[in-house]
C-alpha cells in the first residue's frame, strides 16, 4: 500500500542553524581574528541545503521526469535567482564606479559574469585565487563560489530524486548512489587538497560529500519511517546531552578550523555536527532546550534573512576594502550596518515579493524556469555592458585618467604622422614575448633594436617601448617570465624550479635572435618592496635582507652567476643594459589617489619617500649592479631614479598631480613618457660606444 504523502512542515530550528552559519561567515569576513574558523559556516549551509532540498521533494508522488525537473527547478529558480540577479547587478555597477582596473581586480568581472549561472566557482578555481589569499578579499564576487557548488549540485539532484519517487528497492539504489558519490568526493577532496587547494575548495567534485551528508540524513530518516509533519511524542533522556555535545562540536569547529585542511578532512567536524543536530532535533517540541534556543525570535529572523545577508555582506565588505578600508571598528560597524540594511531590503522586496507573486504562482512551471533563464541572461548582459562602460561610469581618477596611470593600456599606439605600434603577444615556453614593431612608417631607424627580459616590472615599461619604436623605428621584443625576475641579484626570488625553467626558456629563445648592436635590457625590482597592491608588507626584516653579511654574500654569488649570463649575451654581438635599483613607494598609488581613500590603512604611509633613506636602502644593490656590469665589458647601468626623483629632500609619487607609479613599484604610463628620452639616449650611446676594457660607465 502506498503511504500517504506527508505535508512537510516548516522546521524552525533549521533557520536557527542557518543563523549560526551566516553569522559565523559574516564575522569571519569582517575580521578573521574574531572567529578564526568562521568560514566553516559555509559547510553548515551545505549540509542544511542537502537535507532541506531532499525533504522538500522526497515524498512527492511519482511523475514524469520532465514534470519533476520543471517542478524542482522552478522552485530553485524562484528561491535563488531574483535576489542573486539584483545583488550582482548592483555590485557590478558600484564596482565599476569605485574599483579601478588592476592586477588585483583583473578576475573580478569574469567571476561576476559567470556567477549569474552558478559558475563563478569555476573562474575562481581557474585563476587559482585561493579563498584565503589576499586577492580573493578584493573580488566582490568571491562568495558566489558556494552558490555555484549548490546550483551545480541541483543539476544532478532531480534525476536521482525522480528515481527515489519509484519507491521500493529504488530508494536503496538512490541511497547507495549518494553514499558512493559522497565517499568518492571525500577521497577526491583529500587528494586535491595537496595538489590544487583552490580547485579542492571551490569545486563541486570535492564538496559533493558535504551536500550528500545532508541528503543521506533525510534518506535514512525517511527509510526509517520518521515523519516530517508531526512532533515525536517521546523525547529520550539521552537526547539532550548528545545534542549538547553536537552543539559544542559545531561551535568548536567555528573557532578551531584551519584553512589548510579544508574541505577535507577539515570540514568533517562541522559537517557531522550539523547533520547530528538536524537529526537529533527533528520532531522535538518547542520546549526542548536546544530547539527553544534555535527558535529564539532574533535567531529566526537572522535565519530567514540568511540568504540575502550572505549575498550582500561580502560585496559591501569588499567595496569598503577598496575605498575607506575596514581597519577601524567604526568602518567595520558601518560596513555591517549597510550589509544588514541591504539584506533586509532584498529579503522584503525581492525574495519574498517574487515568491509570493500571484502571476508567477499561476504560471506553468516550465514557463517560470524559462523566465528565470531569460532574466539571468539579461542580468549577465547588463553586467557586461556596465563593465565595458567602466571608464565612463567610474569616479576614480585612475579610470578617468587612464593614460597617466596604466603603462600598457592601449592595444595600438599611433603617432601624429600615422605610424602605429600594435604589440603582438606570442607564447614562449611557459612564458610569452611581446613584439613592438611600427607600421605605416617611412622614416629611418635611428636607434638599436632592444630585447627585454624580465617579469611584470619589464611589462611596466610597455608605453615607453611603444613610444621608443614610434620615435626611432627600432624593434622591441619583450620576454616575460611569468612573475619571475631576471638577474635581480636576489637568488630567493629567481632560483625556484619554475623560475629557473621559464628564465632558461626565455634566454635560450632570445640568444639566437640577437645581432650585433642590439641592446638587451634587464629591468627588475632590486630592492625590497614596502607594499603590495592589497596591503602594507612587514619591514622588520629589511635591514637583514639588505645590509647583513649574509645578504652581501648572496649578492656576490649572484654577481658571479650573472656575469656568465651577460657574457653569453654579449658573445652574440649584443650589448647588455641593467636597470639600477629604482624608487619604490610605501603605498599603492592607484588605491590612494582619491579623497575617499585617505582613511584606508594601506595608504597610511603616504606617497612621499625620504630621498636619503632610499639612497641608503638601494646603495648595496647599486654597488652590486655596478660590480656586475664592470665584470663584463660592454655592459651598462641605466638609472631611472634621477628622473623620477629630481634633487630634493623627498621623492614624491606624484609629479604635477600625475602618478609616477601605478602601485608601489610598477611604473605608471606618465613615468614611461618621462623616462623615454633618458632610455633612448642610453640605447644610442650603447650602439655607438666601443666596448670598453675597464669598468662599465653609467648612463643616466
Amino acid at each position: 500500500m502506498t503511504p500517504t504523502p506527508q505535508r512537510h512542515a516548516y522546521l524552525p530550528y533549521v533557520d536557527g542553524l542557518r543563523a549560526i552559519a551566516v553569522l559565523a561567515v559574516v564575522l569571519y569576513h569582517l575580521n578573521p581574528a574574531w572567529l578564526p574558523g568562521g568560514f566553516a559556516g559555509v559547510d553548515i549551509f551545505f549540509v542544511i541545503s542537502g537535507f532541506v532540498v531532499a525533504a522538500s521533494v522526497g515524498e512527492r508522488e511519482r511523475t514524469s521526469l520532465p514534470s519533476f525537473i520543471s517542478y524542482f527547478l522552478s522552485r530553485r529558480m524562484l528561491r535563488i535567482a531574483p535576489a542573486l540577479i539584483v545583488c550582482l547587478l548592483v555590485t557590478g555597477l558600484v564596482a565599476a564606479v569605485f574599483i579601478p582596473d588592476a592586477w588585483l581586480s583583473e578576475s573580478n568581472q569574469r567571476t561576476g559574469t559567470y556567477a549569474f549561472f552558478g559558475f563563478g566557482n569555476l573562474m575562481l578555481a581557474r585563476y587559482g585565487n585561493d579563498y584565503f589569499s589576499p586577492i580573493s578579499e578584493y573580488n566582490p564576487y568571491t562568495h558566489t563560489w558556494s552558490l555555484g557548488v549548490e546550483e551545480q549540485f541541483y543539476l544532478l539532484f532531480p534525476l536521482l530524486f525522480w528515481v527515489w519517487s519509484f519507491r521500493g528497492r529504488w530508494r536503496s539504489v538512490v541511497a547507495g548512489a549518494f553514499i558512493v558519490g559522497g565517499l568518492w568526493s571525500f577521497v577526491h577532496a583529500m587528494r586535491m587538497g595537496s595538489v590544487d587547494h583552490a580547485a579542492a575548495f571551490y569545486l563541486l567534485a570535492s564538496r559533493f560529500w558535504e551536500l550528500a551528508v545532508g541528503v543521506l540524513l533525510y534518506l535514512g530518516m525517511s527509510m526509517a519511517g520518521r515523519r516530517f509533519d508531526t512532533f515525536d511524542p517521546v523525547t529520550p533522556r539521552w537526547l539532550l546531552p548528545v545534542a549538547g555535545l553536537a552543539s559544542i562540536a559545531l561551535l568548536l569547529s567555528l573557532f578551531t578550523s584551519q584553512p589548510s585542511t579544508f574541505p577535507a578532512p577539515g570540514a568533517v567536524l562541522p559537517v557531522l555536527a550539523t547533520a547530528a543536530l538536524l537529526g537529533l532535533l527533528h520532531g522535538r517540541p518547542m520546549s526542548f532546550p536546544l530547539v527553544r534556543a534555535l527558535t529564539w525570535h532574533p535567531m529566526l529572523r537572522i535565519g530567514r534573512l540568511s540568504y540575502s545577508l550572505y549575498l550582500w555582506h561580502w560585496p559591501v565588505f569588499v567595496l569598503f576594502r577598496w575605498t575607506v578600508g575596514t581597519g577601524s571598528l567604526a568602518t567595520r560597524i558601518a560596513a555591517l550596518a549597510i550589509a544588514v540594511i541591504l539584506a533586509v531590503l532584498s529579503w522584503r522586496y525581492v525574495e519574498t515579493s517574487v515568491r509570493r507573486a500571484p502571476r508567477l504562482k499561476a504560471m506553468p512551471r516550465i514557463a517560470v524556469v524559462a523566465c528565470g533563464v531569460v532574466a539571468l541572461y539579461a542580468g549577465m548582459w547588463i553586467s557586461s555592458w556596465v563593465d565595458r562602460r567602466q571608464p565612463v561610469l567610474s569616479v576614480s581618477s585612475v579610470s578617468r585618467h587612464a593614460e597617466d596611470w596604466y603603462p600598457s593600456r592601449k592595444a595600438t599606439v599611433t603617432s601624429a604622422a600615422g605610424c602605429s605600434v600594435t604589440p603582438i603577444r606570442e607564447p614562449v615556453g611557459d612564458g610569452f614575448r611581446v613584439i613592438f614593431e611600427r607600421k605605416a612608417c617611412t622614416g629611418p631607424v635611428t636607434a638599436p633594436d632592444v630585447f627585454v627580459i624580465g617579469d611584470s616590472h619589464a611589462m611596466a615599461y610597455g608605453t615607453m617601448f611603444s613610444d621608443y619604436v614610434l620615435d626611432t623605428g627600432a624593434r622591441v621584443v619583450l620576454y616575460n617570465n611569468g612573475g619571475c625576475p631576471f638577474l635581480s641579484l636576489q637568488p630567493w626570488r629567481e632560483q625556484t624550479p619554475r623560475c629557473l625553467k621559464v628564465a632558461g626558456q626565455a634566454l635560450e629563445h632570445m640568444l639566437p635572435k640577437l645581432g650585433s648592436g642590439d641592446v638587451v635590457f634587464m629591468p627588475s625590482l632590486r630592492v625590497p618592496r614596502f607594499v603590495d597592491q592589497w596591503d602594507r608588507l612587514p619591514q622588520d626584516d629589511i635591514p637583514a635582507r639588505v645590509f647583513s653579511d649574509a645578504a652581501a654574500k648572496e649578492r656576490d654569488a649572484a654577481v658571479l652567476a650573472g656575469a656568465h649570463v651577460l657574457q653569453r649575451i654579449q658573445a652574440t654581438g649584443a650589448r647588455t643594459m641593467l636597470e639600477a635599483p629604482d624608487l619604490v613607494m610605501k603605498a599603492p598609488l592607484f588605491r590612494c589617489a582619491d579623497v575617499w581613500t585617505t582613511s584606508n590603512p594601506v595608504c597610511a604611509d603616504g606617497t612621499v619617500v625620504n630621498r636619503a633613506e632610499f639612497e641608503h636602502l638601494r646603495a648595496p644593490m647599486l654597488g652590486s649592479i655596478h660590480s656586475l656590469a664592470g665584470q663584463v665589458p660592454g655592459s651598462y647601468v641605466w638609472d631611472p631614479f634621477p628622473v623620477l626623483c629630481p634633487a630634493g629632500v623627498e621623492c614624491n609619487g606624484f609629479l604635477d598631480g600625475k602618478p609616477l607609479f601605478f602601485d608601489g613599484d610598477h611604473l605608471s604610463g606618465f613615468a614611461n613618457h618621462l623616462l623615454l628620452p633618458s632610455f633612448t639616449q642610453a640605447t644610442r650611446q650603447l650602439q655607438s660606444t666601443v666596448v670598453p676594457t675597464a669598468a662599465a660607465a653609467t648612463v643616466d
